[in-house]
């Protein structure tokens, strides 16, 4: 699905989820002409946000990828907002389009015992520097239904632009 005259998409899955979870959109996407790019190597995104977003990184350098829209679900979202942070792959990225992110974390998370999960606790060292990086949250629209069973608090984004759906749910 690489193939498309228009803005190239990179889609990135959140956490137990690989690429095949957004199948059925990067179908649409390709379909209105943008290539769309899946980084396999990913598998099922329980690695750091840090690893994963080397991964993205490696992808967007081989394939030579500039003026790239991110379409993000989930841990997702964390992965395309450090990645805009990061010399190299910021630049490349025009924005990112981030479905259900955590990006103030889950207190949901600490009732998870796997450590993949418990990074995306609020209190996380990771997810506070995130947070912190505010520079790139201009590019970055946000959007989340009225209720969101694994990311209770929402997925506002201070300086995103912020758009709540009228559905419920975390895969909706």
């Amino acid at each position: 699905a690489g193939e498309g005259s228009r803005t190239p998409v990179v889609l990135i899955p959140g956490i137990f989820e690989t690429w095949r979870f957004l199948r059925p959109l990067a179908q649409h996407i390709h379909a209105s002409g943008h290539p769309v790019h899946v980084v396999t190597a990913l598998e099922d995104n329980r690695m750091s946000v840090p690893e994963a977003a080397a991964l993205v990184q490696r992808h967007l350098d081989e394939q030579d990828l500039t003026d790239v829209v991110i379409v993000a679900h989930s841990k997702g979202g964390l992965i395309a907002k450090y990645l805009m942070g990061m010399p190299d792959s910021g630049p490349r990225i025009r924005t990112t389009v981030a479905v259900a992110t955590p990006f103030g974390g889950s207190s949901l998370a600490r009732f998870i015992p796997i450590s993949s999960v418990r990074a995306l606790m609020p209190s996380s060292p990771g997810l506070v520097r995130l947070a912190l990086n505010r520079a790139v949250n201009a590019q970055i629209i946000s959007v989340w239904g009225w209720f969101d069973p694994h990311v209770p608090a929402g997925s506002r984004l201070e300086g995103a632009r912020n758009i709540e759906l009228d559905v419920g749910g975390h895969f909706r």
